[in-house]
């Protein structure tokens, strides 16, 4: 982020990508939304003028296809994803000024106006391309529904937009045997019109951009390569049948989802202009002296750092003032896996545990870096029963109930210890600079070192041995007063983090909403309510019981042979009933190398393999054992199922499934993966 000074009533634009209505959120993404509202609700609690703004991503394929399967419209589809990904924001306590959908009125005018603003300027080309299409489906196939190897560095399983190995941008008729996600087929070529965005008429300004502070240096240092590479026109038009805004006198031509997904970011902006007193030009006009930031994932930085300014400086919008990228989130250290239950949505959580937990736990991991971020189910029980139960609530169960029942909720009419109550008002600028800069880990840090300085001081008072002490009320009062007292600094602090918590804490404190600037006088001969506990230690329980909720069995049912010639072989049986695209994708294949083979004592067809998928290994009984023998198999490539859920057979625990294909016998073979593949790589 660019660094700014301290002003008074800033005006600050802020947005987190958009979720695609198509699915649930997960944890994974509510990284992205809980680092966002904790900086948006900092900059409200300084007196900044701040606006949250997000929306439904709505367009595209495969929000197309899924309301076909599920026999319904897409808008009927949306507006059901649409209800379910508000409430789970709401319940996790994501303050926006407003959610709204890319498929808006609102965005269909912005993305009009841009597109034709960018027609006019010259920025647009039209030419004739020759373009996959699936002639089993019968449509041309998006990118993201092509897969094939990557055109630069030779990547198996890639998508038709971009290659996860290298980073490569190309066009979908560009990947090496291709073939259709939808339905298998090989696609043939057919020609079309199409639109592009002529990203290189842009290259000066953007390279001017992209340099200026306005990115982090991990992204700076990224895009430095793309511009190596040369900036290629950008195809931002797609063909009938397509879910989205058809482009401005081109009947039968679609915009591209990421054309309007952007935009709808102004769009949902527009939205609340349009409900309230705010000007939509104040924020977005060419001459805005607004702040605007956009927080997102590191995998979409190439459209919001290039594709994005480019398109507003040439629709004669301002550019946003930083962009913020964040990494991914593990579980345990692993990607998340439904087959262990730590792919875990967030209705899951909810249904188990609190949100303010979660949003701890983030806060504590957060930095201004793209690192990827672990949830560690374990430290997060220990951290959050430590930091906030331990620690911060533990200064308040401690003091309140001297002060309600012996001094009738009267706290002392001065603060005893001025100098220790100013040390933590004067850490305030420094933890706000903290979360200034985004690196909400340290900030809570510097908060959980003040809660430690707090417990200290009521260990050294002790009011509880003072107060069966003759002639001590005056004491037990004055240090009561100041553990509360410095627990309200504390709470401020952790508010942004904390939004319930803190509620809690000022009807009990009896006071107005806390913010930094009404900190620098303690609360003296003030009333408090009755104390009730504000939070409760993490049950295991809870833990364990989500864990559960989220798992989904993928093992074959109990009437299939354990052992069976060949896991996954293709046969000449006939095929089994159909499944959907859904279906197919929760699958998850991953490259492995088999690091042992071992026969198995008293089975006639299984090897009993040992495979590394990456810092991790897993065992697997595999009816092999007809074709291959185990020394030949070691050291080898191959293919697996890694989110089959473990199944017990008589020799041992299954924790996968090799592929293998062929009739049987001497004549099967395990799928080998191209050469240059990793352990752990996931097949696409």
């Amino acid at each position: 982020m660019a660094d700014r000074p301290r002003l008074n009533h800033r005006k600050i634009l802020v947005t987190s990508a958009l979720p695609y209505a198509n699915g649930s959120i997960h944890l994974g993404h509510l990284v992205e939304y809980i680092q966002t509202d904790i900086w948006v609700r900092f900059q409200k609690l300084r007196g900044n003028s701040c606006h949250y703004v997000c929306a439904d991503d709505a367009h595209g394929t495969p929000i197309m296809l899924r309301a076909q399967n599920e026999g319904i419209t897409p808008e009927q589809l949306i507006e059901r994803i649409g209800v379910e990904h508000r409430a789970d924001f709401a319940e996790f306590l994501i303050g926006f000024d407003n959610y709204h959908s890319t498929h808006s009125d609102e965005n269909r005018e912005l993305s009009a106006l841009i597109y034709t603003r960018l027609r006019d300027a010259g920025h647009i080309n039209t030419r004739t391309i020759t373009q996959a299409y699936d002639p089993v489906k019968e449509m041309f196939l998006p990118d993201r529904f092509i897969k094939g190897e990557c055109p630069r560095c030779g990547t198996a399983d890639q998508y038709g937009d971009s290659c996860e190995s290298c980073g490569a941008t190309y066009s979908p008729t560009d990947l090496k045997n291709a073939v259709s996600a939808i339905s298998g087929a090989k696609p043939i070529e057919k020609e079309s019109l199409h639109y592009f965005f002529k990203l290189a008429d842009f290259e000066p300004m953007l390279r001017k951009w992209t340099g200026a502070g306005h990115l982090q240096a991990e992204v700076s240092n990224k895009l430095g390569e793309w511009f190596t590479d040369g900036l290629r026109e950008w195809d931002i038009s797609r063909d009938a049948p397509y879910f989205g805004f058809e482009i401005p006198d081109a009947p039968g031509k679609f915009f591209y989802v990421w054309l309007d997904a952007p935009i709808g970011y102004m769009a949902s902006f527009k939205n609340l202009c349009d409900r309230t007193d705010i000007n939509f030009d104040d924020y977005w006009g060419k001459d805005s002296t607004a702040e605007l930031y956009h927080f997102i994932g590191k995998d979409i930085i190439y459209f919001h750092a290039l594709f994005w300014p480019a398109m507003l400086a040439g629709a004669k919008f301002r550019t946003p003032t930083a962009i913020n990228a964040h990494g991914f989130l593990t579980v345990n250290g692993q990607k998340m896996s439904k087959s262990r239950g730590t792919f875990i949505k967030a209705r899951t959580y909810l249904d188990n545990l609190n949100p303010e937990y979660l949003r701890y736990y983030f806060a504590a991991k957060l930095s201004a870096s793209i690192d990827d971020l672990d949830l560690n189910l374990d430290d997060f029980q220990s951290r959050v029963n430590a930091d906030l139960v331990g620690k911060v609530v533990n200064i308040a169960s401690r003091c309140a109930g001297f002060i309600s029942k012996r001094f009738h909720g009267n706290l002392s009419k001065s603060c005893t210890e001025s100098d220790l109550y100013d040390t933590f008002v004067r850490s305030g600028e420094e933890i706000a600079g903290l979360y200034e800069k985004r690196e909400f880990g340290q900030a809570m840090r510097e908060i959980m070192a003040l809660a430690d300085k707090a417990n200290q001081y009521i260990d050294e008072k002790k009011p509880w041995a003072l107060a069966k002490q003759e002639g001590q009320e005056q004491a037990v009062q004055d240090s009561c007063s100041v553990g509360l007292n410095l627990f309200r600094v504390l709470m401020t602090y952790l508010k942004p983090v904390l939004p319930r918590m803190a509620e809690q804490v000022e009807r009990f404190l009896g006071i107005d909403i806390m913010t930094w600037d009404n900190l620098a006088q303690p609360l003296c001969g003030h009333t408090i309510n009755p104390y009730e506990p504000l939070m409760m230690r993490i049950d295991p329980k809870a833990v364990a019981a989500m864990q559960d909720a989220s798992k989904e069995n993928l093992a074959p049912s109990s009437t299939e042979s354990a052992a069976a010639p060949a896991p996954g072989a293709l046969t000449a049986n006939p095929i089994a009933a159909e499944i959907s695209i859904d279906d197919f994708a929760k699958i998850d294949l991953r490259i492995a190398r088999i690091v042992k083979a071992e026969h198995v004592e008293g089975a006639d067809k299984l090897l009993h393999l040992t495979l590394d998928i990456g810092g991790e290994t897993r065992s697997v009984f595999a009816g092999i054992k007809s074709a291959y023998k185990p020394e030949d198999l070691q050291g080898r490539m191959t293919v697996m199922v890694a989110n089959l859920a473990p199944r017990k057979m008589k020799f041992g625990m299954s924790e996968g499934m090799v592929l293998a294909a062929g009739p049987g016998g001497k004549d099967l073979f395990i799928l080998n993966p191209d050469d240059g593949a990793q352990p752990g790589m996931r097949v696409k």
